[in-house]
């Protein structure tokens, strides 16, 4: 639609799954006026995750969330799990099937840390029914794949809400220049928080008059949440992984949010790199030098921002028995991104995208 993010090149599919081995599956759930849920699960690998850890690391900009298995992964820096994402009042249950997951492909698992993060979609769903169960999990699961990414109204973002319209998942991707080590960054998140929409700098929210605390728009007072994962092949320890992370919470404020009160702010990030030695006592692991990071960290605010822009223009609007939302009006977006220039590149200015 004209609408490029940044400067940095996204990678073939403009998805997390740019980084190599990086597998998603969604399982959707509408049934009846009352069920739009889902989950997504993210998996750094297609081998066996327990045996073969990634590096990670974990960010919380707002904790108001039940997001599990954080504390191990800040104490090790490691994940040993898929990630998965659902709503609010089921994240037990589907950490109970990672669990069982996990015990069927390890028959001598003593103790487990089943990674889930969750947004809140009661105002769609019928979230006390908790209609996420173990076979739903182990679908998505069975479905990961690491091509193209469906995004919008699928998976964990069945029911989701995001800054005035019908968010969902969404997902883009960042390949740095050669010189920086041409590594990729990719980035899905499940939107589900409020604020006033601004895209390439142009006030979506304040001109279609969908802005918080304005008495003409119906959701002041709904919260939500936003979950972020990151996926990258550079070499890096947990330690610049979650100052990698952090960097998201710029791209949260590009597109008008805030992170308000009720609003569960998390960003789980993870790199695919493998350890070069190893031997019963210690590991040799490549790292970037600190001075190295600042294209990792662009590359961060980029695909964050896109992949949350994404979740917007890729949702169906969905309605049950609770409410409805609408998707962004692309016919009202469009003459507002052009009224503010937001639109198209200077092919002059920057010629690698032409």
């Amino acid at each position: 639609m004209g609408i490029e993010i940044g400067i940095l090149k996204p990678g073939k599919w403009n998805a997390i799954t740019d980084v190599n081995g990086v597998e998603v599956g969604h399982e959707t759930i509408i049934q009846g006026n009352n069920v739009r849920t889902g989950v997504t699960i993210i998996k750094p690998h297609n081998g066996n995750i327990f045996d073969d850890k990634v590096m990670a690391a974990v960010h919380v900009t707002n904790g108001f969330g039940k997001a599990l298995g954080f504390t191990q992964i800040n104490e090790l820096g490691t994940i040993e799990t898929p990630i998965a994402l659902t709503n609010t009042l089921n994240v037990f249950l589907v950490a109970n099937a990672i669990v069982d997951y996990m015990i069927s492909n390890n028959k001598n698992i003593r103790s487990v840390n089943p990674v889930v993060g969750e947004t809140n979609d009661g105002g769609l769903n019928d979230i006390q029914g908790r209609h996420v169960k173990k076979k739903h999990v182990l679908s998505a699961l069975k479905k990961a794949n690491n091509g193209p990414v469906k995004e919008g109204s699928v998976g964990a973002g069945t029911g989701t809400r995001a800054l005035g319209f019908k968010g969902g998942i969404g997902t883009s991707s960042r390949v740095l220049p050669q010189e920086n080590g041409s590594y990729t960054v990719g980035v899905l998140v499940q939107t589900n928080f409020g604020g006033s929409l601004i895209i390439n700098g142009a006030p979506i929210g304040r001109e279609l008059k969908k802005s918080p605390f304005s008495s003409s728009i119906p959701y002041d007072h709904e919260e939500g949440s936003c979950m972020i994962v990151i996926a990258t092949d550079a070499p890096l320890s947990n330690r610049n992984l979650r100052r990698m992370g952090k960097r998201a919470e710029l791209a949260f404020g590009k597109v008008g949010a805030f992170s308000s009160n009720g609003s569960g702010d998390y960003v789980i990030i993870f790199s695919t790199h493998k350890t070069i030695t190893e031997d019963k006592l210690s590991f040799t692991r490549r790292e970037l030098k600190n001075s190295n990071m600042n294209a990792l960290f662009l590359a961060t605010v980029e695909a964050t921002e896109e992949a949350i822009i994404n979740s917007l223009f890729a949702a169906e609007s969905i309605s049950s028995k609770y409410g409805s939302m609408d998707s962004i009006p692309k016919d009202k977006v469009i003459p507002i991104l052009n009224k503010y220039k937001s639109l198209n590149w200077n092919k002059e200015l920057y010629p690698w995208k032409k």
